[in-house]
């Protein structure tokens, strides 16, 4: 395997397996570039709970104070609290040192612009010009400027987020909540939100040292502690974050996930039981939402994969829209800040817990559903492309197709959905259909179509 064969640069920032393709001289160069697309000025500096984090993140720092940046150090930090302080700080962005959901071998950086959002597919490609061309605009050492710290640097998310949910309705019930930071960045901070909620918390894994518990993508096979913890302990509920925070899952009183698609869906359903607006999702989730769209009146709006093109879609969607997200778990509350927010996805499902007085299976066994299967077969972008190419001649006559992001074919009783991945070298393949057979038969059909054209490559 080639060194940079798993790097990989997108809209999604860079991610890489650490000391092969991701180096501390990438990181600070990576930082070079963005310190110098800024053009100077505070820039905050933050990162998950990975061992890693720490080396990658000084090397940002290092690159950052090379070109005439403001280094702030905001230390660990889930990334909805990352991205609420940029804006309200006024910087001039941030780097942010995660891997999201990948595993503990893999880190990367996430670049965030003034406004506190990543950026998007044009600002990255201006940034990426910089980093390829080296057109950076280096400072004499003379001009260096200081470090800064900042220790309270989840406050002003955790104000927001108390101010928004901590009303008397939650609060009296009083809830048992167990949650799963799995050691990473939403520890310090997800246990203390909730007490302040009212709950009792049952914790687990919460040291951010990132020595993960189980894998960190929060699928519900990963979970099996928190779904223990819930039934041996009566909690009314289950919560887990991945990596950084900015994903969640659900676990009903049962001791039972009820798979990250529904995250949004929960959260969907309430914010629209209080107020009429549109939904903005990625092309990827659930038709649930569409189901709930259409029981509430109210538009829903599909996108690229990819959060900054959910958030800028529900920053100009008309009607006004009033929640988002993606299927991964990732809920958007404009309320609060547009960006995935795990901390926002547990105010407002306590929320509706609180609202209507029943537990959370009740509140599941009430939505659409439908059954998603992803799967993923090695391969790069490029492959991905050309293999979609070949499959759309065979789907453009069979079903509703759309290019938007690979190639999507909606049928009447399921979909289907193959794309490059924006964060790994793999390519994702994705079925839905009311039942797990349906799925199943679809997902089955597709990857036998993807087989005889792998071979015409």
């Amino acid at each position: 395997m080639k060194k940079n064969a798993t790097l990989k640069i997108s809209i999604s920032g860079a991610r890489g397996i650490v000391g092969e393709s991701l180096t501390p001289q990438l990181a600070a160069t990576l930082a070079q570039a963005f310190g110098t697309y800024v053009g100077g000025g505070p820039v905050l500096v933050g990162r998950d709970a990975r061992p890693s984090g720490i080396m990658l993140s000084e090397a940002v720092t290092a690159g950052l104070l090379s070109v005439g940046c403001r280094p702030v150090d905001v230390g660990i930090l889930p990334i909805p609290s990352f991205l609420f302080l940029t804006k309200a700080t006024k910087s001039a962005g941030g780097i942010a040192v995660t891997a999201s959901h990948n595993p503990k071998q893999w880190n990367g950086l996430k670049f965030i612009s003034r406004n506190g959002l990543y950026l998007n597919p044009l600002q990255t490609e201006e940034y990426l010009d910089i980093y390829h061309q080296a057109a950076f605009d280096f400072t004499p050492p003379a001009k260096y400027k200081n470090v800064q710290v900042r220790a309270d640097a989840g406050e002003a998310h955790l104000r927001r987020l108390l101010d928004r949910f901590g009303s008397a309705a939650v609060k009296r019930r009083g809830f048992k909540v167990a949650i799963d930071c799995n050691n990473g960045a939403g520890a310090p901070l997800a246990p203390r939100f909730l007490r302040e909620l009212g709950c009792e918390v049952v914790p687990l894994y919460c040291e951010p040292n990132g020595e993960f518990a189980h894998d960190p993508e929060p699928t519900p096979e990963n979970i099996p502690d928190v779904c223990a913890a819930v039934k041996s302990t009566g909690a009314d509920i289950g919560f887990v974050q991945d990596a950084d925070a900015d994903r969640l899952a659900v676990v009903d009183e049962k001791g039972r996930p009820i798979g990250e698609e529904l995250t949004l869906v929960l959260a969907a359903r309430h914010v629209l039981s209080r107020r009429k607006g549109s939904i903005v999702c990625n092309l990827s989730s659930t038709r649930a939402l569409d189901d709930i769209a259409r029981a509430c009146g109210v538009k829903l709006f599909r996108t690229k994969i990819g959060e900054i093109n959910v958030v800028e879609k529900l920053l100009s969607a008309k009607p006004k829209a009033v929640i988002g997200g993606e299927g991964n778990g990732g809920v958007i509350d404009p309320e609060i800040h547009p960006c995935r927010d795990s901390f926002a996805a547990m105010g407002l499902i306590l929320e509706a817990l609180a609202a209507g007085r029943r537990p959370v299976s009740t509140l599941v066994s009430s939505l659409p559903r439908y059954v998603l299967i992803k799967d993923r077969i090695e391969g790069s972008a490029e492959r991905a492309h050309r293999l979609i190419a070949l499959l759309k001649k065979r789907y453009e006559k069979a079903g509703s197709v759309s290019l938007l992001d690979g190639l999507k074919v909606d049928f009447p009783d399921h979909w289907i959905h193959i794309r490059p991945s924006n964060t790994e070298p793999i390519i994702r393949i994705l079925a839905e259909a009311k039942t797990a057979a349906g799925a199943r038969k679809a997902l089955a059909t597709l990857k036998s179509e993807i087989a005889v054209n792998l071979k015409k490559l």
